[in-house]
């Protein structure tokens, strides 16, 4: 494995590791130790997804002109910041609902520099073989995030400041690891562009093309059915149903995380999938109709052996639809692509994230949940009868294919 993959990988598991625990521990804090209605649930979920929705562009854009290695250096030490002063509320017993609310405020404009530049540098460090390098980089992400979960879980007897201890040293991990990658050439030319001008460059060259645009769509579908119910839905769910703990928080992540990875690692082993759109269509297809059945689960462990099903489906889903917008990204524009990819799904977030706190409060989390899995699974069906999605070939079996006819 090439050195700068290698170092790619680091600040990767790190950013991951920090959001597995990241993941639970916002979840406790809201729903456990605050006590907090599902109104404010998604309020606070909302916080953390909004500042993404509204600058991700702007980093994607700064990725393309400055070089995603700065971005995601300067970004992530940002939210070495932002832990340390949850660290100090919670370490000085001023826990409420304002200063969790302000941490999210915080991370969400971390994660909208670190995500588009993090994305950006996965093409120069793949050394051509982008959909392996996707998938190795899905199994360090959903792997990472699973050993947060585990470390989350200690929350009851460790305390939540040891917990964000471990979170500050991951993200610092990751600063340096993403510090040794090789930097590359600065886009001169788009260094020269205007920002609006460089952000609608990069969204005509999404909207331009009929199978990113499809993915993008689905995106928000997921991003408003499936994000929010698992943000937003499940955590109450398992407060309301099974009178959980932050330890059942984390079965729930790490069983979902744990399908996840399963399934890439399957993937790894067979090789590149040809009709990457197809996978996506029925995996996510799938994942809608399991989801459904796990909103009437009897117990608590088949309610968890469903959210692993549903990962294994995850797994596919996102494999395939990050591959697609990569491989069909101009090499300049990587950053702005991936950027419009993670806004459609980011921006769509805090809707999804209050939409179910609400329909949760009027309705109650089983309900909501079969809602949200039936919308999704009608939006997957009208995707795949109006587009062309279902029969997109990957990049380099339309390159083989091309070779062929031409002999």
């Amino acid at each position: 494995m090439a050195r700068p993959l290698n170092h790619y990988l680091v600040g990767t598991a790190s950013w991951f590791m920090a959001y597995g625990i990241q993941s639970v521990m916002f979840a406790w804090l809201v729903t456990m130790v605050l006590r907090e209605s599902p109104e404010k649930v998604g309020l606070a979920q909302m916080s953390l997804l909004l500042p993404g929705t509204l600058l991700i562009l702007v980093g994607g854009s700064y990725a393309d002109r400055f070089g995603g290695r700065r971005v995601v250096m300067i970004a992530q030490s940002f939210a070495v910041l932002a832990t340390g002063y949850l660290l100090l509320v919670v370490g000085t017993g001023r826990l409420s609902f304002p200063f969790v609310v302000g941490y999210a405020v915080l991370m969400g404009l971390a994660q909208a520099f670190v995500t588009p530049a993090r994305d950006g540098l996965l093409n120069e460090v793949s050394s051509g073989r982008l959909q392996r390098t996707v998938m190795l980089t899905s199994i360090v992400q959903f792997g990472m995030q699973m050993f947060g979960f585990l470390i989350a879980s200690q929350s009851d007897s460790a305390g939540p400041e040891v917990i964000l201890g471990v979170q500050m040293a991951a993200l610092v991990i990751g600063v340096i690891g993403f510090s040794r990658i090789p930097t590359a050439a600065p886009d001169r030319e788009g260094m020269s562009k205007r920002l609006l001008h460089s952000v609608i460059e990069g969204g005509r060259t999404v909207f331009s093309s009929a199978s990113m645009r499809m993915v993008m769509i689905q995106n928000v579908a997921m991003a408003l059915f499936f994000m929010g119910s698992y943000i937003v839905t499940m955590p109450l769910l398992v407060r309301e149903v099974y009178a959980g703990s932050a330890q059942d928080l984390a079965f729930m992540n790490g069983a979902n995380s744990l399908g996840l990875v399963l399934t890439i690692l399957l993937l790894l082993r067979l090789g590149d999938i040809r009709r990457q759109g197809r996978a996506l269509l029925l995996s996510q297809g799938i994942g809608a109709a399991v989801l459904c059945g796990a909103a009437v689960a009897p117990s608590f462990a088949l309610w968890v052996l469903a959210l692993f099903v549903w990962g294994t489906c995850g797994g596919i889903a996102m494999t395939m639809s990050r591959t697609i917008m990569q491989e069909q990204a101009p090499p300049s524009q990587r950053g702005r692509v991936m950027s419009f990819y993670s806004f459609s799904f980011m921006g769509a977030g805090p809707i999804g994230a209050v939409l179910n706190g609400y329909l949760v409060d009027l309705f109650d989390p089983q309900t909501t949940l079969m809602t949200a899995a039936g919308s999704m699974l009608l939006v997957i069906v009208l995707v795949g009868f109006s587009s062309g999605l279902w029969r997109l070939e990957g990049h380099a079996h339309q390159v083989l294919k091309e070779a062929r006819h031409a002999v």
